[in-house]
């Protein structure tokens, strides 16, 4: 039986001046997932907390252009830490000539009592490299010490150069560090990844988290070997290629896997390419290989307007989840706009072998990332969204935070 979606939702904020980044922590420690998140503009992040009013408070200002962001405990006090890349493309440069002083990453320390502490959190530095645009916090080579994994997205060479995949490695003191130590992991085989997700347990037998990367070349999981010591790049697809020529743009823009049965990635699901218009899953031909071996084809399931006069569609995030609690995932879409494409769009496999999704509207709000948690503590996955409302690509008209209560009724 399939369960119907049903959300009901709830405003966290409204008339935002710019959005962009959100994210679900328990930023306070009260066992509720708060929020946070931000614009590109502005330079400023908030946390929301939980609560009927949703207070909001200031955590950090007059950062350049944050991106994108994790969060972790770094001090090793308990709480979630923010760890952001900013200056995305330098102090001085631009999407076709990126400043090489630019793509930093710092860690902003939760003081253990934000909800009493007005102040503004302390900045550390992680490292930088030009152009970045995504990271995920995790442990991808070890266990011992928490990592970051850095993503350009463009090079100061072109905007479709090849980019380096960095990898920074906490240091034995992180209050006391001027940087973390930093390795490349891969510079030779990406362009312009703009979609990173962390997954823990796709790795056969071992514990390290590993990443799903939507750039250029599709879509593609990058994990570590332990047994061979050495970084592996397994190809799911090659993305989107049909509008190359009229927008410049191919491959894949942003992806997520999900679960069905045992299998942790049993689909992947993924907007193409590059801020694109069209929502695609990659299914395995034979589900009981392993993904590393696997075969996968690709079923197109929507394709979302035309692209505009920059060659962008209105696709920004892809979200895996179980919501209804029947232990398979669904997936939702993020629509940043305009009407009638803007919203969430959230997806049910019916028959996966045949690449068969039903399909509802369950937001048609302006959205450009989405954030899952229980926030209502009833035993049920809710979700948040932010407007994309960032200057030069598309600004929503009334950018809202908004926490959509997963009211799906049981069997």
């Amino acid at each position: 039986m399939v369960r119907i979606p049903k959300f009901v939702p709830e405003l966290v904020a409204d008339q935002l001046r710019d959005g962009y980044w959100l994210e679900a922590p328990d930023i306070d420690g009260d066992g509720r997932p708060d929020l946070f998140g931000y614009g590109l503009r502005l330079g400023e992040i908030y946390w929301y907390r939980n609560g009927e009013d949703w207070q909001r408070r200031l955590v950090a200002d007059r950062i350049r252009m944050p991106v994108g962001a994790d969060y972790a405990d770094i001090s090793g006090n308990g709480h979630p830490d923010i760890v952001v890349c900013y200056e995305l493309y330098g102090p001085i440069g631009t999407i076709v000539d990126a400043d090489t002083s630019g793509g930093k990453i710092d860690w902003l320390e939760n003081p253990g009592h934000p909800e009493k502490d007005e102040s503004r959190w302390k900045r550390h530095y992680i490292g930088r490299a030009t152009g970045m645009h995504r990271l995920r916090v995790g442990h991808f080579t070890r266990t011992d010490r928490l990592q970051v994994i850095g993503l350009p997205i463009v090079a100061k060479e072109d905007v479709h150069a090849v980019l380096p995949v960095v990898l920074f490695t906490q240091p034995e003191d992180v209050h006391t560090a001027e940087e973390w130590p930093m390795e490349v992991v891969d510079d030779s085989h990406f362009r312009m990844i703009h979609g990173a997700e962390k997954k823990a347990g796709l790795i056969p037998g071992s514990a390290l988290d590993s990443v799903l990367l939507a750039s250029d070349e599709g879509v593609t999981w990058l994990w570590f070997d332990e047994a061979r010591g050495e970084w592996v790049r397994t190809l799911i697809g090659t993305g989107e290629l049909g509008q190359f020529e009229r927008t410049g743009f191919r491959g894949s823009g942003d992806l997520n896997c999900g679960r069905i049965g045992d299998d942790p990635m049993a689909y992947v699901a993924a907007v193409e390419p590059f801020h694109g218009n069209t929502v695609a899953v990659y299914v395995k031909e034979d589900p009981a290989r392993p993904a590393a071996e696997a075969g996968w084809r690709r079923f197109l399931l929507d394709v979302y307007g035309d692209p505009n006069e920059n060659g962008e569609g209105p696709g920004h995030q892809i979200v895996c989840a179980d919501f209804d609690g029947d232990g398979e995932d669904e997936f939702l879409v993020a629509l940043r706009g305009p009407h009638p494409w803007q919203g969430v769009i959230y997806y049910k496999a019916l028959d996966l072998a045949n690449g068969v999704f039903a399909k509802w509207r369950v937001s048609d709000e302006s959205v450009a990332r989405i954030a899952t948690a229980d926030f209502t503590g009833d035993g049920r996955l809710d979700f948040a969204t932010i407007a994309y409302s960032v200057q030069n690509y598309y600004v929503a008209k009334d950018a809202k935070i908004v926490v959509f209560r997963n009211e799906i009724e049981a069997d």
